[in-house]
């Protein structure tokens, strides 16, 4: 990889900093924001752009080492320096360079030992302690999984297209990819590659959702003509695969507190052809209450800490805290317990999280079960991002009277 132009340099030094030091800042809009103010950069520029902006968000705790000072908006290039030297990046002897000793830097990177795994594996200190704790002798495998980037997933929508069609449009636009398994939706591209400008994804051909996102519909056990809703739909990933797997019959409810996400996901559902998807916002529990006991099949991809996708949001991980922690793990027992009477005597419900944390997964299931002994575990699964893919966890459970 060549960095040989300084403006990319500057780009990633303003991206780096609106990310860290301005408040409620995402690394994807960040960059998405970056990208689109610089419409002239090519894209071999736009890719060694976004690879350097995500690894440096990503390894921040160990460039902060390297460098032998933590992140400031005063020494951003000092640490982008460290990352180039580190990884053996070509770049040009940029001015913004030139305060810095590169031999100090080489020192500390040769040295190839570290004061803590949280620099090792450029974690907050809390959160080494939290995965000790919870995972165990796997805490340092899943957490190297989890410095990975994620690939580029997509799900083909058979109400259009069907997988190997797909595969063929994306060879033709010079976008290599393959079939994550014979007859699978499930489509992974070989490359980091932009697809959003296809003519196919505006026209609804297909959705970017990663392997193990695609593994909570089915694990529903959705059938046609079934009222199903879906509590905390956002803007609607799992919504538009539980209509493709119940073949555009039935009606799924699509609730959320925030407005905005189901206007997206109206427009989601309009441009893959989905018409049996009704969106409702959550304005007071009188919605709730109104749907006691009328849902088939119940979904609760229930808000948490997002430690299973740190491969596709890195900078999540220097935003959370303990008492972030600690909230959400409440709002996901409120949740449980306040939209299970969703589900009719004889239904199901799915609780899932894009959590590994046993903490936010089957121990907040066994509380839930241990309150409401009318409702048993049928099964569960939890992927690990050991798997290449990210971590998620689903309990599938039975409301039997």
């Amino acid at each position: 990889m060549k960095l040989l132009h300084r403006n990319l340099l500057i780009g990633i030094h303003d991206a780096l900093e609106e990310n860290f030091f301005e408040p409620n800042k995402v690394a994807s809009r960040v960059l998405d924001s970056l990208l689109k103010r610089n419409k002239k950069w090519g894209s071999q520029d736009r890719s060694v752009v976004a690879e350097i902006f995500y690894n440096v968000v990503r390894w921040k705790k160990r460039l902060e080492y390297y460098a032998g000072e933590d992140l400031s908006p005063k020494n951003i290039y000092k640490i982008l320096l460290a990352y180039l030297l580190w990884t053996k990046t070509e770049y040009r002897n940029f001015e913004e360079f030139s305060a810095f000793s590169v031999s100090e830097i080489l020192s500390r990177i040769a040295q190839k030992e570290f004061p803590s795994k949280a620099v090792e594996y450029s974690i907050p200190e809390w959160l080494e302690e939290r995965l000790k704790s919870e995972l165990g002798a796997n805490w340092e495998k899943e957490t190297k999984a989890l410095n990975e980037p994620a690939a580029t997933i997509l799900r083909a929508n058979p109400l259009k297209i069907q997988p190997k069609a797909l595969l063929k449009i994306l060879e033709k636009n010079n976008i290599p990819a393959h079939q994550l398994e014979e007859n699978s939706n499930t489509i992974i591209l070989d490359e980091k590659k932009n697809v959003l400008f296809l003519r196919e994804y505006e026209n609804g051909f297909f959705e970017i959702q990663d392997a193990s996102s695609q593994k909570v519909a089915p694990f529903l056990e959705v059938e046609k003509n079934m009222k199903v809703i879906d509590a905390c739909a956002g803007a609607g990933g799992k919504t538009l695969h539980l209509a493709s797997l119940m073949k555009n019959t039935g009606e799924i409810i699509a609730l959320d507190i925030h407005s905005y996400k189901l206007k997206e996901l109206k427009n989601r559902a309009r441009r893959a052809g989905f018409t049996n998807i009704i969106t409702q916002n959550i304005e007071d529990q009188n919605v709730i209450q109104n749907l006691h006991q009328t849902a088939d099949r119940l979904l609760l991809d229930a808000p948490c800490s997002g430690l299973g996708v740190l491969k596709r949001n890195p900078d999540s991980k220097w935003k959370m805290t303990e008492d972030f922690l600690k909230q959400i793990q409440k709002t996901q027992e409120e949740i449980l317990q306040n939209y299970s009477p969703l589900v009719k005597p004889g239904g199901k419900m799915v609780y899932a999280t894009c959590s590994i944390l046993p903490s936010e997964n089957h121990l907040q299931v066994e509380k839930f079960l241990s309150k409401n002994p009318e409702f048993i575990l049928q099964k569960e699964v939890n992927i690990l991002p050991s798997s290449g893919y990210d971590g998620f966890y689903m309990a599938l459970i039975e409301r039997t009277k």
